[in-house]
């Protein structure tokens, strides 16, 4: 049987309230999003660079924020001990570059399982609480904020590759 790209169950969060929710809310949906327009589609479509002047595919949208979500929630801002996803040292966009659609199915699940992680790794972590980023103090809340705007801007870049593979739009 083809592996196809699960379809993610519905995420709602609060639309008032505490701020820590609805940050919280609002990443989910993102996240839920990038996972829900890869649904359906086999490794194949996925590892697919349908724009021909352009090194994105939705296999590479998904590595590219598991990465994310590791450096910024799990590194960071936790300070977890862990090893970089697709050569981040190397800063030559392993995370799109090196598309095998084999490992489709992987990416996919590990993308899920760095949510949970780096959800797990900030649970008890102040919004106040800073980082250093490029000798600036950034809030656990900034991050938050950032994670929103890079799960968006590249959503808007999924949803575009998903309509050039199948027509799909709307997901």
């Amino acid at each position: 049987m083809t592996w196809l790209s699960p379809t993610p169950d519905p995420v709602d969060g609060p639309m008032a309230g505490a701020e820590r929710p609805i940050l919280e809310g609002m990443l989910s949906h993102q996240r839920r999003t990038l996972v829900n327009v890869c649904a359906g589609l086999t490794a194949d479509q996925l590892a697919l660079r349908p724009v021909g002047s352009s090194n994105l595919s939705l296999l590479g949208l998904v590595r590219h924020l598991a990465k994310v979500e590791r450096i910024w929630l799990r590194k960071r801002v936790a300070g977890e001990d862990v090893e970089h996803l697709h050569d981040f040292e190397a800063h030559d966009d392993t995370d799109f570059n090196q598309i095998d659609p084999a490992e489709a199915p992987g990416a996919v699940d590990q993308l899920r399982d760095e949510w949970a992680h780096a959800d797990r790794a900030v649970a008890g972590i102040d919004l106040d609480h800073t980082i250093d980023v490029h000798g600036h103090a950034m809030s656990l809340r900034m991050v938050y904020v950032h994670l929103v705007q890079e799960y968006a801007r590249h959503n808007g870049h999924a949803d575009l590759l998903r309509e050039a593979i199948d027509g799909t739009t709307g997901r």
